[in-house]
This record gives structure tokens, sequence and C-alpha cells, in this order.
């Protein structure tokens, strides 16, 4: 039910003014949200004025903080980005730490959130540590799926969750020995003052229709990408983008705009780990399973590399699957002819165990590559990192 209701607005808040077509009480209800949007934005206003005048204060950690984030709510593309990061700052000999909020992740039960926060001592309490840079420490439910496919990826990079981004920053310099903090989705996140910002914009969909949540999928105004240092324009090839280019260049005309792409690898196995070629796709009748931000995309790809899809089905963004939902799954897809099951990273990392496989499910593996803006990936992290 509540899945329902969360793609039902997600179809309502992105979709363009009144419209004789929608019933009135649909009309009603983006009126209203509309109107909540005015207030939203005023909230977001004043909080970054008062960051800016120095009555909100940016703490300063005495290392390295890079941010990744977005102007929107999800779709951008943003955990390769992140993974590529901190594995190109480590590999430069930075001890790195991720530090992410861990959406949808377990809560901790609510007697000790309640005493928590009667007691004051939701800062004192440590930040959850997926992984410590050597060993993985928590599965997916504790973690929530992108900090867990982070730490899964990147097995000498730390990774912690917490909402207190300052707090978990703390622990990761004090206790684990890191230098460099990679906040996930951090532009947004001001407390903790940041030495670099990198803002993705999806080139699909820049700024969804333009208004801010909850009418529209902006977490705040387009103006304040002005912010950034570097941009990048993820989902591109490196054509048709100059009318975002110019758009963007005078929203800020300092920063770095970088296009790149999420590029296909290889398929794995996300049972027995088996690592086959993108070739597998070929002719392929294959269903396409997803619980992400933007499925077409990924549905799209999976076409592009030359499968048939006879079945797809779309789950909200970050949806817990059951065991049960995966072996109705399978059933399906079988009737509808499918000779496999494609889904993402993303997915992989919360499906349940299934001990018997009538048909393989894979996820697809993509990576970063840079298209324009950028001779060199290395070189663009480097000017951006080591500068």
């Amino acid at each position: 039910m509540a899945e329902k209701l969360e793609r039902f607005f997600v179809g309502l808040i992105n979709s363009p003014e009144y419209s004789e077509e929608r019933s009135r009480a649909e009309n009603t209800l983006l009126w209203v949200l509309k109107q909540m949007s005015q207030l939203y934005r005023a909230v977001m206003r004043a909080r970054i004025f008062l960051y800016d005048k120095g009555l909100f204060r940016h703490h300063t950690l005495g290392c390295q903080v890079i941010s990744v984030g977005n102007l929107t709510v999800g779709g951008t593309g943003k955990t390769p980005v992140v993974e590529i990061f901190a594995r190109e700052l480590q590999k430069a000999g930075r001890k790195v730490a991720i530090l992410s909020r861990g959406y949808k992740k377990a809560k901790d039960p609510l007697g000790r959130r309640l005493a928590d926060a009667l007691l004051f001592r939701e800062h004192a309490r440590p930040p959850r540590v997926v992984s410590d840079g050597r060993t993985l420490l928590l599965d997916v439910a504790m973690s929530g799926d992108e900090p867990y496919m982070l730490a899964s990826n990147l097995p000498e990079v730390a990774v912690l969750v917490d909402k207190n981004r300052v707090k978990s920053g703390r622990y990761a310099i004090n206790r684990l020995g890191c230098d460099t903090l990679v906040l996930d989705d951090g532009f947004q996140y001001l407390s903790l003052k940041h030495r670099v910002d990198i803002v993705l914009v999806d080139r699909g969909n820049p700024f969804g229709n333009g208004h801010v949540l909850p009418r529209g999928i902006l977490r705040e105004s387009t103006r304040n990408i002005r912010r950034a240092g570097f941009i990048f324009i993820t989902k591109s090839d490196g054509t048709g983008t100059a009318a975002l280019r110019e758009r963007l260049q005078r929203l800020n005309p300092g920063a770095e705009i970088v296009e790149c792409r999420h590029e296909p690898r290889h398929l794995k196995d996300v049972f027995t780990g088996e690592v086959r070629g993108l070739d597998t796709l070929k002719g392929l009748r294959a269903s396409v399973v997803s619980g992400i931000a933007c499925p077409q995309g990924f549905e799209e790809e999976v076409r592009r590399l030359g499968a048939e899809v006879v079945y797809a089905r779309r789950f909200a963004d970050h949806h817990p699957y059951t065991q049960q939902e995966l072996i109705d799954l399978v059933n399906r897809s079988k009737k509808q002819g499918a000779a496999a099951i494609i889904t993402t990273e993303k997915d992989a990392v919360r499906l349940p165990r299934l001990y018997r496989r009538d048909i393989p499910v894979y996820f697809l593996r993509v990576d970063i590559a840079i298209v324009r803006g950028s001779e060199d990936f290395h070189a663009c992290i480097s000017r951006i990192c080591f500068r």
C-alpha cells in the first residue's frame, strides 16, 4: 500500500500544471502541494542564508571533504560516481571514508530511539560502521542498499552510516585513521564544510518540472547550483547537451562541466558470482526487474544491449524484496518465456537468497566513463581531489 501511494505521488509531482484530464481531487491536491512547495523553498532559502552568515555553524574536521550530490531527488546515478571517486582517492594513497545517511536502513528499536531522544544521547551513540576499510561488518538491512553496495565493491574504503555526518566524520578520522571523507548525497548537508562540491545533473531530466518539493523533485532552487565547483552531466553520450550546458553556465559561470555516462561492463550472477560478457544479452529473452528511481533508462539500456524484454516489473525505489516476491518473479518470467532475469546492482544486494533457481538472475555492472569535459577521467579526478 505504501509503495502504491509512493508511486502515485511520484507520478503526480512530475506532472505538468492543471489539466482537465485529471480529476478535480488530483488538481486540488496539486494546488495544495504547490503552496507547500513555496513554504519549503522559503525554509531552504532561510537555512542557506543562516549558514552563509555564520548563524548556523559549518563544522570543519581538518581533512579533505568531497561532496557528491544533486539538486533533485534520486535518479542521477550518483552511487557509481561516489564509488569511482573513492576508489581513485584510495589508489592515490588516501585513507578514505564514505559517509552516508543510509536511506531506508533498519531503524534501532523504538525504545532505544525514545530513550536516546529523552536523554540527549543521540550524539553520543557511534555511527554504524558498514566497513572499517578491512572487513565488511554489517548486512544490507542494517546498512541500506547503497552503502552496502559501496562497502562490497570497495574493500579498502571505510563506509559509515548516520544521519549526523559530522559525528560519523569524526569517528572515521579518530577511530579509523581516515584523512579523506566522501559525502554521499552531501550537497544539502551544510553542517559539514565541504572543500569540493560535485553536483550531478541528469541529462534526460535535469530539474524535473522546475518546482521544489513536494510539488516537484527539486530539493532546492536551481540557482543554488552556484555552490558547486564541478557539475557532472550524467547519462550523456556527449551530444545534444548544448542548451543544458548553456543553462548551467548561466547558473554557475565558474564551474567546470563534465559529461559522463554509465557504461555497462558485464553481467554477474546474483547468487553464484559468475561473470558473463555483455554479448550474453544479444538475442536473450529476458525479464527486467528494478526498484530504482528511474527504471526506464535501465530497461532501455538492456534493450540497447540486444535483449528482448518479454516482461518488465518495476518496484518503488529501495524496495525490500521478499523471498515470495522473488519466487513469483521467477515463475512469471518462466511463464513469459524469459531465459534470465536482469536487475540492477543496487537491487541485487536487496534480493533474498534463493536456493532453487529455475532461471539465472543477473545484475548489470556499470562504471562511469567521461565523454566530454576531460581527456582522461584520472586527470579529472586529480584536478578535483589534489589541486
